[in-house]
This record gives structure tokens, C-alpha cells and sequence, in this order.
């Protein structure tokens, strides 16, 4: 049975709060309609990832963040110190249950008081006050190319690495945010030396743990899924033992684990 995750969210909502999450965040804020979620991250001057997440307008002046890994309350508590005179409030609520629902458009955002659906095209992600949630979601996702960021990994990535800008979670076509300078650097000078891929496994791993050969790291791994096709998971592995690989099989890793490429995602 593949692990259920909490839904940890915040609520950022008021007159400013559409202006002060485009401001902070990565992506095109201003251009989320009402009932519509974008990905969306914060990231730190130096462009690495604090946090990724979904970001759903629930209501004209409310947005509410479902973070893809990390804490809701830790990031609320942070966020805060950037608000100033903003007219807004922030309020991290309390973990609740996430499973797969209903197929809802891609993008789409249906609620009422007891669930809240995110479409995700052939499921949603429900976020419910009752249940204990599932991992039914994981796998479609993960096939996908869509992160899930384990608490070792916040702070870490850079977004080229996480695949962001395709998936529209970073823009560069935008005014100032933290960590704009550095990937608009990224994105016209390049020098980026890691990317995401989709792999199997030979023997199971957890979320968070980093890849190595010969005691040199060589990647993370982001999810891991047991599937009907073997042990697949989500990786950020570094170009120079990629372009190593064999019709798709990598060297082997330490601890005698065995790799083999499905896809990758350079953009």
C-alpha cells in the first residue's frame, strides 16, 4: 500500500494577497483566475527551493497553498516576515487528509465546506477534514514529473533540477522575486548540472535519500512507488552518470542498487 502524505496548507487571504503572493512566489500569480490552481514555489536568494506546492484561488482575495512536502506552520511562520504593510492575513491550517478523488480538469478547483478538490485531469487531490487520505495519487503523479519534496531536500534544488518552468512553477518573464537573478541566469547561460528523470529500482529506497557511487553523491531520490511494473520513484540525478548510462541501465550504485531511465525532463 503506497504511504498516504498529510495535506499540509496555508491560507494567504486579504485586499494584498494576490500581490504579495506574486511578489514572493515564482510563478505568474497574477494571471490565476478564480476556481484555477497553478504550481507555484518560494524560493531563497539564492534560487534553491524552499518550498513547491499548489496554489489554488479559492475566492478572489484567498489563496490557499498545498504544499508538496514541508510544514505548513514553519512555512506560514516565514512567510510572515515579508508581509509588512500588506492588508493580508496568513494562517497555517491544520494537516488534514489527502487522497485521490474524482477526475476534475486539469487546473480546476471545486470546494465546499468539508472537501476541497484540485483537478490533476484523470484524478483530483481531495483535501478532507475527515479520513485518514491515501496514496492512490502518488504514482499517476510521479509518472508525471510532478515533485514531491522530502523535508532533507527543502532547501536544496534548484528549480532547473526540479523541472519547474515546465510545469509554468517559475517564469522569467515577471518582475522581481526571491531568486529571480539566479534563474534567469540558469535559463540563458545554462549551468545546470542535474535534471529530474523517472527510474525503477532494483531493491526498495525511501524518500530523501541520496544516491551514491563510490561514496561521491550522484543524485536524490524524490518519491518511490511500488508499482505493477517494479519499484518506480522520482529522481534528480546529476548529468555525468546519466550520459553514462546503457540503453537506459546506469552503473551501478552504491550498495549494489541497479538503475534503469524511463524518462527525463530537461526543461
Amino acid at each position: 500500500m503506497t504511504k498516504p502524505y498529510p495535506a499540509e496548507t496555508l491560507l494567504i487571504e486579504g485586499p494584498d494577497a494576490m500581490a504579495f503572493a506574486h511578489a514572493q512566489f515564482s510563478s505568474n500569480v497574477m494571471a490565476l483566475a478564480t476556481g484555477h490552481w497553478q504550481f507555484s514555489a518560494w524560493l531563497d536568494p539564492q534560487g534553491r527551493v524552499k518550498t513547491f506546492f499548489h496554489l489554488a484561488r479559492i475566492a478572489d482575495d484567498q489563496l490557499l497553498l498545498l504544499l508538496r512536502g514541508g510544514n505548513a506552520a514553519i512555512t506560514t511562520e516565514a512567510l510572515r516576515r515579508f508581509v509588512f504593510r500588506s492588508k493580508l492575513t496568513l494562517t497555517a491550517l491544520t494537516p488534514r487528509a489527502l487522497s485521490a478523488g474524482p477526475s476534475l480538469s486539469l487546473h480546476a478547483v471545486r470546494h465546499d465546506r468539508e472537501n476541497l478538490l484540485l483537478g490533476c485531469d484523470t484524478h483530483s487531490l481531495q483535501i478532507s477534514s475527515e479520513g485518514i487520505g491515501d496514496g492512490a495519487w502518488r504514482l499517476p503523479q510521479l509518472r508525471e514529473g510532478w515533485p514531491w519534496l522530502p523535508d532533507v531536500l527543502l532547501n536544496e534544488l534548484l528549480p532547473p533540477a526540479l523541472s519547474l518552468q515546465r510545469l509554468q512553477a517559475v517564469v522569467i518573464d515577471k518582475g522581481c522575486y526571491p531568486g529571480q537573478e539566479i534563474v534567469a541566469r540558469l535559463h540563458f547561460r545554462g549551468g545546470n548540472k542535474k535534471h529530474l528523470h523517472r527510474i525503477e529500482l532494483s531493491s526498495p529506497k525511501i524518500p530523501g535519500e541520496i544516491l551514491r557511487v563510490d561514496a561521491h553523491e550522484k543524485g536524490c531520490l524524490l518519491d518511490v512507488v511500488n508499482s505493477d511494473i517494479g519499484i518506480e520513484a522520482l529522481a534528480v540525478l546529476n548529468d555525468d552518470v546519466v550520459a553514462q548510462a546503457i540503453n537506459g541501465q546506469l552503473d551501478s550504485m552504491d550498495d549494489d542498487l541497479m538503475i534503469r531511465l524511463r524518462e527525463t525532463w530537461n526543461v
